[in-house]
């Protein structure tokens, strides 16, 4: 029984709960997050974590004139119950429904739609220098974890913070400390706020020692104002290495991100201070929940589980394309000691932790920092080892001109292996992969591929690590296709795949997405339509001998890709059609020109017509026309 809980309805509601309730209160959105995540799936360790700092938010702020900007915003699901969405919870990332990160269009409260690391304090700097030239007073704040302090974006935007304090702009930032990102942090940042965390309260323990000396009799405020005055004296002992202060940011902290109080009494003491001030806060990932606690990497992110046990209420069984690649890259690292693996805070998400465990020297794990991931592999590649760059297809874009210009104009030998391409279901549209065959296509050097199954997946990975020169294979989330085993041949630079010949209608297939043209080409024979059927394998280079033989039997050409249209494999059909000037009829199917809302990835294949029955009503609509 959510009994004060029930009381927050709207924005701001919380600030009409007594202070000596908020304890309860936290428990309550704990066991709410509890019963709704375990059926709906989501980000649950992280918001168990930042239950206590989002109540001292909103009680001393006040939404949506004040603002808060999350850093990723996984963490958001306290801010949505108690600005009104509470009632929305049993749709959380499903189609219609609440969406799982901060978007600006679902709530007022939802200051900057984040759904990537290291930004806050960029999008917050930008919303307190607009707020200054409109000469208005609200509270600017930026939510940003101590894994995301391992992006460079967050590092460009504290360099600049310090025009803030020489103007005397107030902007809070919280350091929600949890030692974590996804995986366990890496680096020297975290390893800066281990050593403070060891620390007793510098805050604390100046205004200790400013009371102790006022009270000495006759030199005690002589004594104290010279200390005040003196700026480095005692932080050089207690704040190791000040960089924070440094850079002319105020540091508060630690503070026990667990104790609303002292939340509420930190953040409201900073609201009236000149200049930037940072507060470091130390909470537990999983707070509250000890299965969690225990394992906070795995409640990350997590499907929907039984509460009392942990364990997942559909166990998973079949082999994933991650399982796949920790597999096979495993079987090749044995194999050859040049291979080396480069994750950013993903080892968990891109399947190295095999390979972590098993070759922890020649594993990396850089943290969130994509940019550097790809730069640090290419200079791996120039001293002749074989970096594997294991990478989500939405991360991958904030590294796309470290590709082209540190990679590929020096043609090393980097292989590029994109996890999370295509679809992604419940995570939305910061998420979808759906970007990658276009903005990686285009570049010269650049070889692209897509695997139809688990096998041709192998396949390509021996091929790759033994290809010299900058190399890609995308494949999605989810269980690896295991059928058509028996179309296994040889991988072949630049050379597609024929499945099956046909008459008058051709589809091209384009990596996972074969499982929808082959149940297509079922539909198409039951209206007596049949259709051949070629395995794309390589998008770039395209097999244009492949290409030339289609045009001349094939009067409709189609092809199917689970990315956008715009500057995909279809676009590259289409200028070899033209530029051989053949008058054959394509038809391009694929992602249309927007961005796709989180729900199930059939829901999300039918709207933009690529599943299967989609695929064959658009044929039998261009056949009935020509």
């Amino acid at each position: 029984m959510s009994q004060l809980l029930d009381r927050i309805q709207k924005p701001n509601d919380i600030k009409r709960i007594p202070a000596r309730c908020y304890p309860l209160l936290a428990q309550e959105i704990r066991d709410f997050l509890l019963e709704h995540v375990s059926e709906t799936g989501g980000h649950l360790a992280s918001n168990l974590g930042a239950v206590e700092l989002t109540m001292a938010l909103h009680i001393c702020l006040h939404l949506p004139k004040d603002k808060i900007v999350y850093d990723v915003g996984h963490q958001a699901y306290v801010h949505k119950i108690l600005t009104g969405r509470k009632k929305d919870f049993p749709t959380l990332r499903r189609q219609d429904g609440l969406c799982g990160f901060p978007k600006r269009k679902e709530s007022e409260c939802d200051t900057f739609g984040t759904g990537h690391a290291s930004t806050s304090i960029a999008a917050a700097m930008g919303l307190a220098a607009a707020r200054d030239l409109r000469h208005t007073s609200e509270t600017i704040v930026a939510v940003i974890g101590d894994g995301a302090l391992s992006g460079g974006l967050a590092y460009e935007a504290l360099n600049n913070l310090s025009l803030f304090r020489k103007e005397k702009k107030n902007i809070i930032i919280i350091l929600n400390d949890n030692k974590m990102s996804i995986a366990e942090n890496v680096g020297g940042m975290s390893r800066y706020l281990n050593d403070i965390r060891s620390r007793k309260s510098y805050g604390e323990f100046k205004e200790n020692v400013e009371t102790t000396l006022r009270n000495i009799p006759g030199v005690g405020n002589s004594m104290a104002n010279t200390l005040k005055r003196s700026k480095d004296s005692i932080k050089q002992l207690f704040v190791p290495g000040m960089l924070f202060e440094n850079m002319d940011i105020t540091y508060y902290g630690p503070v026990d991100g667990h104790n609303i109080y002292d939340l509420i009494q930190a953040i409201n003491r900073a609201k009236y201070m000149d200049g930037p001030i940072l507060i470091h806060i130390l909470t537990k990932k999983g707070k509250g929940y000890p299965i969690a606690e225990n394992n906070p990497e795995l409640f990350h992110g997590i499907a929907p589980f039984d509460i009392k046990t942990g364990k997942l209420r559909t166990p998973k069984t079949a082999e994933s394309y991650t399982d796949v690649f920790s597999r096979t890259i495993m079987d090749i690292a044995g194999k050859d000691e040049k291979v080396v693996a480069i994750t950013a805070a993903m080892p968990s998400g891109t399947g190295l932790n095999a390979f972590k465990k098993e070759y922890p020297q020649r594993f990396f794990d850089v943290g969130i920092a994509e940019e550097y991931a790809v730069t640090f592999a290419a200079g791996m590649a120039a001293s002749g080892m074989k970096p594997v760059v294991a990478i989500y297809s939405s991360f991958l874009q904030r590294a796309y001109d470290q590709v082209l210009h540190d990679v590929c104009i020096q043609k090393l030998p980097v292989f590029f292996c994109i996890d999370r391409a295509g679809l992604v279901g419940a995570d939305g549209e910061t998420h979808q992969g759906l970007f990658d065959l276009s903005y990686l296509s285009h570049i010269p050097n650049m070889v692209l591929m897509a695997p139809k199954n688990k096998y041709e997946m192998e396949d390509m990975m021996y091929f790759a690590l033994n290809h010299d020169g900058p190399i890609a294979m995308r494949y999605p989330r989810g269980t690896a296709y295991a059928g058509m085993e028996d179309h296994r041949q040889p991988i072949e630079l630049g050379r597609s795949e024929m499945i099956c010949e046909g008459e008058e209608v051709v589809l091209l297939s384009v990596g996972n997405i074969m499982e929808e043209c082959v149940g297509a080409l079922e539909l198409l024979k039951e209206q007596n339509v049949r259709a051949g059927l070629v395995n794309v394998r390589f998008i770039r280079p395209i097999d244009r001998e492949m290409l030339h033989g289609l045009a001349g039997k094939y009067r409709l050409i189609v092809t199917v890709e689970e990315n956008v249209l715009s500057g995909g494999f279809g676009s590259a059909v289409s200028m070899f059609l033209h530029e051989n000037e053949y008058d054959n009829t394509l038809l391009t199917l694929g992602i249309p020109d927007c961005f796709v809302e989180h729900g199930s990835v059939a829901w999300q294949r039918n709207m933009a017509g690529i599943d299967a029955a989609s695929i064959a009503g658009s044929i039998m609509k261009k056949v009935r026309k020509e």
